[in-house]
């Protein structure tokens, strides 16, 4: 019995044992179906985020190629534009030296062209050389052959014979002389009136200037004849007092509601016209007020004058320049030479001087600069002693200018020798500007006296006629007897009558000399 309840017991739990053990197992075999489920869940998860990277990859994988493809695109087609570039470039410069090749070829033909022609020209030379020479000698032996020929035939002694002989052969002369003198001046005419007119009207159109007439009187404006009284002051203390400080004559007539500053001296004039004018405008005249007035007048118009003196050389581009030599020049602006205002006429010059140097190959700087300086002594002849070239020399001297403008300032007068081609282009640059119509005015006493000096030269040769000076004096009209005078030496007449005028004369321009010769024969029929 208690056998069996042990048995019992031990059976029961022996089953309790087996179902718990059943239990872990159910537990187990759970668990361990669980962890396969989540190992496998994450193992799809695993394989579905490496399917994820791999579609990742294989897309950033084409879209590098296609960026790589689209760089090496983009690559190919810069370089094929860099060389397109550099052919064209290439080409561009392939005909360039083919235009510079064509060019040389040109030039090189022209050249063994030229080098033809002076060579005809040098073996026509050396042909009509030896032709002169043989011609010399057969003139020579005729020359002999009619000596002889006259002692036998005339029977004139030795010293009729050659009085006759060299009579003949004064006419020969005078005639190859002419002939001479027509063909030079054909020639150089002919090689040098193109080239020299372009120059010159190159040179002319560059500049543009107005006409002047400027006086040694400056007129004043008044608000009534009140003023008059006011500006005489009490015993005339105010005129006095005006004329001492200013340097000018204050001149009060009959004429209506102005007054007149007379004085050769511009830039006095010009100081005594501003203090007048504020004066007028302010209405207290006294001694007081009339030399605050002139003071300040005068420190206007020194300023006005320097910054006229930068103004030119601002306008000619020339960079440096002595200071007092600027204010200088700037004087100049109150200077007038026949009624031409002298600045205006200096500035002129130096472009002219400068176009004409640039056009030549000559320095234009330095054109410019002479050409503006050569005038200068003309701003202080005034106040001393000696002709505007000296004193212009000295000053150019004194502020270290160049010798080649030293040179065309002592020479453009040809007071001394033109040492250089910027002298002679400064000397037909002031020509130019001088003489160009309106540019001077001329009194009329000068003017009769040119006129009749002109007259006077041609009508002192033998075999003149009749001479007229006309176009105010730019042409004289020589009238010559036809007996004493023949067609050959009518042309040496000119010349010589020409070389006279430039020696004795000083005239601006140039004067054209036409010499007439005419034979009239009448015959009446009855």
């Amino acid at each position: 019995m208690g056998a069996c309840i042990g048995y019992s017991v031990r059976k029961h739990s022996w089953e309790t044992k087996a179902q718990n053990a059943q239990n872990d197992a159910d537990h187990i075999i759970a668990d361990a179906q669980a962890q396969v489920s989540a190992a496998k869940a994450e193992m799809n998860a695993q394989k579905q985020a490496a399917e994820a990277i791999k579609q990742s990859a294989e897309n950033t994988k084409k879209e590098k190629i296609l960026e790589a493809q689209e760089e090496i695109h983009n690559y190919k087609q810069e370089v094929e534009a860099d060389l397109n570039k550099k052919r064209d470039e290439i080409s561009r410069k392939q005909n360039l030296l083919q235009q510079h090749e064509d060019t040389i070829e040109h030039k090189n033909s022209l050249l063994v062209e030229q080098e033809n022609k002076l060579s005809q020209k040098e073996n026509q030379l050396k042909n009509r050389q030896a032709e002169l020479d043989q011609k010399i000698s057969e003139a020579d032996e005729l020359v002999e052959q009619r000596r002889q020929k006259l002692f036998e035939v005339a029977e004139l002694d030795k010293e009729e014979a050659k009085k006759l002989v060299l009579d003949n052969l004064s006419e020969q002369l005078v005639k190859e002389r002419a002939e001479l003198i027509r063909a030079s001046n054909e020639e150089v005419q002919a090689k040098a009136d193109h080239f020299a007119n372009q120059i010159l009207v190159d040179a002319i159109q560059s500049s543009a200037a107005d006409t002047v007439a400027e006086t040694t009187v400056s007129v004043v404006d008044l608000p009534n004849e009140e003023m008059k009284g006011r500006i005489i002051g009490r015993e005339g203390r105010n005129i006095r007092s005006f004329e001492a400080l200013t340097g000018v004559d204050l001149i009060i007539d009959d004429t209506p509601k102005v007054v007149t500053l007379s004085g050769f001296d511009p830039i006095r004039r010009e100081i005594a016209k501003r203090a007048m004018e504020r004066l007028i405008k302010d209405g207290r005249i006294h001694p007081a007020r009339i030399e605050e007035m002139v003071d300040k007048a005068r420190k206007e118009v020194n300023d006005d004058i320097y910054e006229a003196g930068e103004s030119a050389l601002m306008d000619l581009g020339i960079h440096r320049m002595n200071p007092e030599l600027v204010k200088t020049l700037g004087r100049l602006k109150y200077r007038t030479s026949y009624g031409q205002n002298v600045l205006a006429h200096s500035i002129e010059v130096g472009k002219l001087a400068g176009t004409m140097a640039a056009e030549l190959g000559l320095d234009e700087k330095l054109a410019v600069r002479a050409g503006l300086l050569h005038d200068i002594g003309k701003a202080i002849d005034h106040d001393i002693e000696g002709s505007h070239v000296e004193i212009g020399v000295e000053l150019a001297r004194k502020y270290h200018e160049s010798d080649e403008v030293i040179n065309a300032i002592a020479a453009h007068h040809g007071d001394v020798p033109k040492l250089t081609f910027v002298a002679e282009l400064v000397v037909a640059a002031d020509t130019i500007s001088s003489a160009r119509p309106g540019a001077r005015s001329e009194s009329l006493e000068n003017y009769i006296r040119r006129l009749t000096e002109l007259e006077r030269i041609a009508t002192s040769y033998p075999g003149v006629d009749q001479a007229y000076a006309i176009q105010a004096g730019r042409e004289v009209r020589v009238m010559v007897e036809p007996s004493e005078i023949s067609d050959d030496r009518i042309t040496i007449l000119a010349h010589d009558i020409r070389d006279q005028v430039e020696k004795e004369l000083d005239y601006p321009g140039n004067i054209k000399i036409t010499v007439i010769r005419e034979k009239r024969v009448v015959a009446i029929a009855k």
